[in-house]
């Protein structure tokens, strides 16, 4: 199986899983506790319809929005997601190449294996860094300011990871940052000499942006639940994110909504965009999905601010019926890691061109010119 062979997000996860050492594909793929909202969030899309229109002339289709002050060729973008040089040896690189050659934003996180600075000389294309707030605040401000300077266009704070979820899939392979060899994972690092072999020979793990303020995850053994616990600050509030924003002084969302009110007070506080997430089923386990809180949101703040849903999304069609109930564009992580896994550069840019003509397909399908035609009278729930 490569590349070739894939042509959706079952098949990308496969040839990933046939490629990554089990703890780090179990990394990618797991959720918490019993992965119940981890499953939920992509059923979700399957409770309601979408109602097209025939005979609509739907040629020369639109499928360009504007997103935190970014106009993006098709409204999907890869989610801020760490430590890419665990996936492909390319890591962010490689990522960031495929995401600006496809035109959509690409996003770096605090926990990138790759330098704010080194993408931000990288790419041209649109860029949003993802916040999270250590600790030692001077780590925070070091963060903002070094995005200012390396030309990012946007900012996202995560909000929902003050804590680690229970990942048990995690514990049982013994995954940490950087991988390293037990008795459990010796067998699998051995049945996967390539990427093996890879991690040994390129560029040393480290956590490229904050490695020279600690060296927690970076220089010694340490898993990635236990330094979200250990160096994130539980005790962040709406005055920190508040911060946050007027220290950016731009283009700002709140990446873990999930409740109305939250929502309000990020556009209290000064914030552009809410992402609605509960990142990827990877923390409080039995919450609702994105997709099952879009339209409350939606009507409640969706015309003093962007939406955007994030989490769940493998189909076209997925993002269709997130735009039809007032999203502005959707993310996903798990789809493009696997991508990555799969194929490095190469693989991120075939799952995003894949992506993008499912929706122009099912544009096309739909009797829609434009993005701005999906609204809530093209979908119904059972």
């Amino acid at each position: 199986m490569n590349l070739k062979d894939c042509h959706n997000f079952n098949d990308f996860r496969r040839l990933a899983k046939k490629k990554l050492p089990s703890p780090i594909f179990h990394y990618i793929d797991g959720g918490s506790d019993d992965e119940v909202t981890l499953n939920r969030n992509t059923e979700a899309f399957n409770d309601c319809d979408l109602i097209p229109n025939v005979l609509a002339d739907a040629v020369n289709i639109d499928l360009s929005t504007t997103v935190l002050g970014e106009k993006i060729d098709f409204p999907l973008f890869p989610s801020p997601t760490a430590m890419h040089r665990l996936y492909h040896h390319e890591g962010e690189k490689a990522s960031a190449k495929a995401v600006e050659k496809m035109g959509t934003i690409f996003g770096t996180s605090t926990m990138s294996t790759v330098s704010i600075e080194e993408i931000g000389k990288l790419t041209k294309g649109p860029k949003l860094f993802q916040l999270y707030i250590h600790k030692d605040r001077g780590l925070t401000d070091n963060l903002i300011e070094r995005c200012k300077k390396a030309g990012f266009n946007s900012m996202c704070l995560t909000v929902d990871t003050v804590v680690a979820g229970n990942r048990e899939r995690d514990r049982r392979t013994g995954f940490s940052t950087p991988p390293k060899l037990t008795l459990g994972s010796l067998l699998s690092f051995a049945l996967h000499p390539s990427w093996t072999i890879n991690h040994l020979i390129h560029e040393k793990f480290k956590l490229a942006n904050i490695i020279h303020m600690t060296d927690k995850g970076s220089s010694i053994d340490k898993s990635i639940i236990d330094y979200i616990n250990e160096q994130f600050d539980p005790s962040m509030n709406w005055k920190d994110a508040e911060y946050c924003v007027k220290k950016w002084n731009g283009p700002f969302a709140l990446k873990g909504v999930m409740s109305v009110e939250d929502a309000k007070k990020a556009i209290d506080i000064g914030c552009s965009a809410v992402i609605i997430s509960n990142h990827g089923g990877r923390q409080l386990d039995g919450s609702r999905a994105p997709f099952d809180q879009l339209s409350e949101i939606v009507n409640a703040v969706g015309d003093k601010i962007e939406v955007i849903l994030d989490g769940g999304v493998r189909r076209g069609t997925h993002v269709l019926k997130a735009l039809c109930l007032g999203a502005k564009a959707c993310s996903f992580g798990k789809g493009y890691l696997f991508a990555l896994a799969a194929g490095g550069q190469k693989g991120v840019e075939v799952i995003l061109q894949k992506m993008k003509e499912e929706i122009y397909r099912d544009m096309t399908l739909m009797g829609c010119k434009s993005v701005k035609e999906l609204n809530k009278s093209k979908i119904v729930f059972r």
